[in-house]
């Protein structure tokens, strides 16, 4: 197992979403991402239930597949008042070039999604649409899975970036990975690639955590 030696505080805090930074033509060693699950499977789950599955992607068609599904749901949400792009709007000159400075690192995956190395596609028995309350505490098992998948790839110089844009086409992403669409959820897509360099810093965070808690009342 070859590690970068990063302490707990420097795994926590510069995992980032690598998007630019991913080397499109070096494979990822499956041994890498065994490693990297064995982690998620440790993750805490809700109700001690281990539901979770993950689909690894490799092979250059699916995807291809899967990229072509990303960059058309790319186009839709480009366009959406959530986007980072709309939410620029308004903002500080500092807050909106940091919002567009993501909205094009994402433009950047999007188009070149069919070159990532290896793509991670975390899922849950069951369809999380019809599931009600039970979604929260079946999300409750995968997220923190995914997480810790996400935090061991980047112990290993391994970038990853949790996308959901291919779930506007979620149906037809089954049927091209053989995933029984009415019993399994897609939850995300976990792009996965050796990083060009390593030197990855804390993000910038306006207020830190104080400026979003509140403590025993909303305020």
């Amino acid at each position: 197992m070859t590690t970068l030696g990063l302490s707990v505080h420097d795994v926590l805090t510069t995992t980032r979403s690598v998007r630019k930074r991913l080397d499109f033509d070096r494979p990822v060693d499956d041994q890498l991402l065994e490693e990297c699950l064995e982690y998620a499977v440790q993750a805490p789950t809700g109700s001690n239930r281990q539901g979770w599955r993950f689909l690894v992607v490799t092979d250059p068609e699916k995807k291809a597949g899967l990229g072509e599904l990303y960059r058309r749901g790319w186009e839709q949400y480009a366009g959406m008042p959530a986007s980072a792009a709309a939410l620029a709007d308004g903002e500080e000159s500092e807050r909106a070039s940091q919002q567009m400075r993501v909205m094009r690192s994402a433009a950047f995956l999007a188009e070149n999604m069919h070159r990532v190395p290896a793509m991670v596609i975390p899922c849950l028995p069951g369809r999380l649409d019809q599931a009600g309350f039970g979604a929260a505490s079946s999300l409750a098992s995968i997220i923190p899975s995914a997480w810790s998948f996400m935090l061991g790839a980047r112990e290993r110089g391994l970038g990853t970036c949790w996308t959901t844009i291919h779930l506007m086409f979620e149906e037809e992403a089954a049927e091209l990975l053989g995933i029984p669409y009415d019993e399994v959820s897609q939850v995300a897509l976990i792009t996965v690639g050796h990083t060009l360099g390593t030197d990855f810093q804390p993000a910038s965070r306006e207020g830190g955590a104080a400026a979003v808690t509140s403590w025993n009342s909303w305020d």
